[in-house]
């Protein structure tokens, strides 16, 4: 008889909770229909309630009417487009701030992150957790370098970061309703999701899967700057160790250089006959020059951040919410 309560119990919860699915979209007119057909029969599983809001950059294919035909045949499909291009990571923040949910999912919609997934971080999250990450345990259809620069990013991330950020897991995820509530307050203009979410912290775990290649087209994102520039952000937004780095480094080279100087100093006081050398001025030069050069670019990445939180301008604008209820 407690056995049969305890079920009741799991299956009124599992009813009660309202899911939000966040999918940034941009030139997306071939993955829209498959990713809905494959993630909407997973929701309704889970929930009678839930959204699915598609996060969109203004388009220049047929992505936002194909949203919008979806939108008639399914009320609990929503759209917020942007007034212009804002990124990837600016479309989650927007999706995932505006949702209604008491969890929220993040995820493509390209299908390399399989919808199926989304039930398995919902059973852990009725087992008492704020953060169900997806973790990554193969990578089809990405390139060599994307692999080694991914592979370099995470490492150093987590080397240097100032909050334990997971390797191998992007924005794929289950988050709490009180981890949202802690983002909007965070208000950050360079939204690093993985280490916000950290940041935040509360009881986190994760699940491991195959990632897939994409299911059509190519990524319109761009996959290598944008993945360099996530990762300066969560290097640089969590983390003032390569601050710390360059002073030591300037150091041991302004020592070396002090010890070249007195070895001169030293060798013209004994008379010792040495012959300039024009290489050794050159490869001097420009290797201090180098350090120097990188020592500000690396001020500037931080002073450049400074600058944009200092103005305040706010991270994306909405031009239309559309299958939201009205405020």
């Amino acid at each position: 008889m407690w056995i049969d309560a305890e079920i009741c119990i799991s299956c009124i919860i599992k009813l009660d909770n309202m899911i939000s699915v966040i999918t940034p979209v941009y030139n997306e007119e071939n993955n829209i229909q498959p990713f809905l057909d494959r993630l909407i029969p997973v929701l309704e599983k889970l929930s009678p309630t839930y959204e699915i809001i598609f996060s969109m950059d203004p388009c220049t294919d047929e992505t936002e009417k194909i949203i919008m035909e979806n939108i008639k045949k399914n009320s609990s499909i929503k759209l917020l487009l942007m007034s212009r291009r804002f990124g990837q990571p600016a479309a989650t923040q927007a999706g995932i701030l505006n949702c209604s949910g008491d969890y929220c999912v993040a995820i493509d919609v390209d299908l390399q992150d399989p919808p199926e997934l989304i039930e398995e971080m919902y059973e852990k999250v009725l087992n008492g957790y704020d953060v169900v990450l997806a973790k990554r345990k193969s990578r089809k259809g990405e390139t060599f370098i994307k692999r080694i620069i991914a592979r370099t990013g995470y490492y150093l991330i987590k080397k240097l970061s100032d909050v334990e950020i997971p390797e191998n897991i992007g924005d794929y995820r289950m988050i709490s309703r009180r981890v949202i509530d802690q983002l909007r307050n965070l208000q950050e203009k360079h939204g690093f999701l993985r280490g916000l979410v950290a940041y935040v912290g509360f009881k986190q775990t994760y699940v491991i899967y195959d990632r897939d290649a994409r299911f059509a087209d190519s990524g319109k994102y761009s996959r290598l700057t944008g993945s360099i520039k996530i990762g300066l952000n969560g290097l640089i937004g969590f983390s003032t160790k390569p601050l710390f780095i360059m002073s030591v480094l300037g150091l041991i080279l302004a020592s070396f250089s002090f010890l070249i100087g007195m070895f001169y100093f030293l060798s013209k006081i004994f008379g010792a006959d040495i012959t300039p050398g024009l290489p050794t001025t050159v490869i001097l030069i420009t290797f201090f020059s180098g350090v120097q050069l990188l020592g500000l670019g690396l001020i500037g990445e931080y002073i450049g951040r400074i600058y944009d939180e200092v103005k305040r301008r706010p991270m994306y604008i909405i031009d239309k919410k559309i299958g939201f209820k009205k405020d």
